[in-house]
C-alpha cells in the first residue's frame, strides 16, 4: 500500500469507528441503551454532557441510579427546565425511572448525563468510558461518543464525507 492509499484509507477507518461507536446498542437486563454520545468540551471545562436513549422492554419499570466514568470524578442524570424566563439544570433525586415498554431520551434541553471535574475535557472523535448501573438490570459498560462542541450526535456519515480532507458529497 502506498503513502496516498494510507492517507485516504486512515482517515476513511478511523470515521469508521467512530460511526460504530456512535451506533452501539448494549443491552443489560431488560434495558436497551441506544445512541450514548458527548459534546466536546472548550479546553478548561470541567464539566460535559452526555445524551442516550434508554428502552424498558421489560414488564416492570426499572430506575438509572448510578453512573460513573472514567474521565470525570462523578457523573449525575440531571434535568433541565426553563422556569419563569430562568434556565435550571439539578440532579434527579433518586434515579430516573425507565418505565415498562417506554422508551427515556436523554437529550439537551431535558434529561442527561452531566459529567463533572472531567480532565482533559473531552475532544470530538474521541470515546467516552462509562458505566450505567439500574436497580433491577444491573450495571452496563457504555461507550460515549464524542460529537462537535456545538451538540448533536455524531455524524453517521462521517466514514463518507471526510476522506483525508477531502469535501465529498453526501449521496442522495
Amino acid at each position: 500500500m502506498n503513502k496516498l492509499n494510507i492517507a485516504i484509507v486512515g482517515p476513511l477507518f478511523a470515521g469508521l469507528l467512530a460511526t460504530l461507536a456512535a451506533a452501539q446498542s448494549v443491552k443489560v437486563g431488560d434495558i436497551e441503551i441506544d445512541h450514548a454520545y458527548a459534546r466536546a468540551m472548550v479546553s478548561g471545562a470541567k464539566v460535559g454532557g452526555g445524551y442516550l436513549k434508554l428502552t424498558n422492554k421489560g414488564p416492570a419499570d426499572d430506575t438509572l441510579v448510578g453512573i460513573s466514568a472514567d474521565r470525570a470524578k462523578s457523573a449525575e442524570v440531571h434535568q433541565m427546565s426553563v422556569d419563569g424566563g430562568m434556565m435550571k439544570m439539578r440532579p434527579v433525586p433518586g434515579g430516573l425511572v425507565v418505565p415498562a415498554g417506554q422508551t427515556v431520551e436523554l437529550k439537551p434541553g431535558g434529561y442527561h448525563v452531566m459529567f463533572m471535574d472531567v480532565v482533559p475535557p473531552f475532544k470530538q472523535g474521541e470515546t467516552v468510558k462509562a458505566t450505567l448501573t439500574f436497580e433491577k438490570a444491573g450495571s452496563i459498560d457504555v461507550e460515549f461518543a464524542v460529537g462537535n462542541i456545538a451538540g448533536g450526535a455524531p455524524d453517521p456519515d462521517a466514514a463518507h464525507s471526510d476522506m483525508g480532507g477531502m469535501t465529498m458529497p453526501k449521496p442522495q
